[in-house]
This record gives structure tokens, C-alpha cells and sequence, in this order.
């Protein structure tokens, strides 16, 4: 881990960033980017201008940095993500959660886009994440012991906040949205997983699949940031879905379930403050 790009990239952000602790961080995934309501723009800046971030080269990621006011609160929003797959290292993944330790982050919310495991659910459904499955092994936490990082075997128990958990559901049902509850399989990617993968995931409690996320929240987790995730089913897995999978697929349901997605952000926003 190359810990002189975060000092790099910490420095490359306007001051406003860090004049007062963000109330909740944001990581936005396939195509959750139009999903934020802004009261009142602080500050933004493209990935590209923030060492060692760079832009994402994904599809429905706009890589964007952005400093804003929404019903009281302090939000800090990543709109879009790198992945390990693009080949850039761990840096770029966990860079996010790195430069909202040092906003004094209160809390995080982490999007994706997945396919569905849990033969209950169709493309367009919400799913809150309530645990996940590393199915790679793939860490961030490898290496030294960063300063700020916690320690070195972090517990795991609650990756995902409770208390938030519960903020995140009333906030469905304030938006009228029915919210599914489940487990989260991280994959490397880049390949959609097979048939075999997905029954094997889901024998071992899966719900939902997808190649991002549980870098990012492992980190979160380690540090002590309180987190939630939300995933939008944008199609079923492999061997469920009887027709070939495509990240064009992905990116059309997200448009679809827009609207959905856009009001549950925001009433969980409401609900923090």
C-alpha cells in the first residue's frame, strides 16, 4: 500500500473539505450517481485532479468529488468508484475511505449495483446489506499497520451499522420502498461469475453478487466509521437469469430504478440529522 498517495491526495482537495467533520460520506456505484439531492454545493472536485484516484473507466461512474449541504447535514459524496479489476492496485479503492478518515467522517453510505442470488428478488429491487462474503480474499488491509487504521485483526462482527441499519430501513419506509435485507458475495471480477459460482455463493448465504464494496467497508470497519450499504438489483445471477449477463443491463435498470434509489438516499439523509 502506497501510503504517499494519500498524502497527496488529502493535499490536491480544497481546505472546505476539512473545516468541520463530514456528517456522512458516500460512495456511489454503478449507476447510483444521479441519485443525490444537493441543498447547497460547497465544493467539487473530478477524480482526475486528486493523485492516485484518477477516473474511473467503468460505465456509470462520473468521478466526482463532491462537498454539499442536504437537510442539515455535511455530505461528502464519491460519485463513482475504481475496483481492483481495472488493475490500478488497492489504492485507488480504499482511497475514499481514507480521505473521509481525514474529514472526520461520522458515518458512511456505500452503494453498488449486483445481481441477484436470492431467487425472491427481480431487477429493480433494494437490498440493504446486512453482512457479506469475501469470496477472494482480496484485503486492504494487508501490509503494515497504518496509523489510523485500527488494529491489527479488527473485529468484523458488524461491518455493517446497526443503528444505521435501522435509520436505512425506516428511510425505505418513509420513501414508500420495499427494502430486501441480505447478504453481500464480493467477487474480483472482471468476469460475471458462472452458474456453479452463484449456487455455490448462494449455499453459502448469499443474496446478491457483485465485484465492489466489501474493500471499502472492511476499511471502514477497521477504522470505526459507522456504515450501511445499498445495493440495486439490476439483474439475476448466472444460471438464474436465463439470458446472458452484460454491464449494459446493469446500467439500464439503474436508470429505470432511479427515482426509487434517489428517494431512499435521501430520507436516510433526512434521518441523520
Amino acid at each position: 500500500m502506497n501510503f504517499d498517495l494519500f498524502e497527496k491526495a488529502a493535499s490536491a482537495l480544497p481546505s472546505v473539505f476539512f473545516e468541520k467533520p463530514v456528517d456522512c460520506g458516500v460512495v456511489l456505484g454503478s449507476g447510483w450517481g444521479k441519485t443525490l439531492q444537493c441543498d447547497e454545493v460547497l465544493a467539487s472536485v473530478s477524480y482526475a485532479d486528486i493523485p492516485g484516484l484518477g477516473v474511473p473507466s467503468i460505465a456509470g461512474h462520473s468521478g466526482e468529488l463532491r462537498l454539499f449541504l442536504r437537510h442539515g447535514i455535511r455530505v461528502a459524496a464519491f460519485m463513482g468508484r475504481r475496483h481492483w479489476y481495472e488493475g490500478e492496485g488497492m489504492e485507488p479503492v480504499v482511497m475514499p475511505v481514507e480521505l473521509l478518515r481525514r474529514m472526520s467522517a461520522g458515518r458512511l453510505l456505500v452503494t453498488n449495483a449486483s445481481g441477484g442470488v436470492n431467487a425472491a428478488y427481480r431487477p429493480g429491487d433494494l437490498m440493504m446489506i446486512t453482512d457479506h462474503i469475501n469470496t477472494v480474499g482480496l484485503n486492504p488491509l494487508i501490509g503494515p499497520v497504518h496509523p489510523g487504521w485500527g488494529v491489527r485483526f479488527p473485529d468484523m462482527s458488524e461491518v455493517y451499522n446497526l443503528e444505521l441499519r435501522q435509520i436505512l430501513r425506516a428511510a425505505a419506509d418513509d420513501a414508500g420502498v420495499r427494502l430486501h435485507e441480505g447478504i453481500y458475495a464480493f467477487t474480483s471480477g472482471p468476469v460475471f461469475e458462472t452458474p456453479a459460482e452463484v449456487r455455490a455463493y448462494r449455499a453459502w448465504g448469499a443474496d446478491a453478487v457483485g465485484m465492489s464494496t466489501v474493500p471499502e467497508c472492511t476499511l471502514a470497519a477497521a477504522i470505526g466509521i459507522p456504515t450501511a450499504g445499498l445495493s440495486c438489483i439490476t439483474n439475476m445471477a448466472a444460471g438464474i437469469n436465463p439470458n446472458g449477463l452484460n454491464h449494459l443491463e446493469v446500467i439500464e435498470q439503474t436508470a429505470v430504478s432511479t427515482p426509487l434509489m434517489a428517494n431512499v438516499v435521501d430520507a436516510f439523509f433526512r434521518r441523520l440529522t
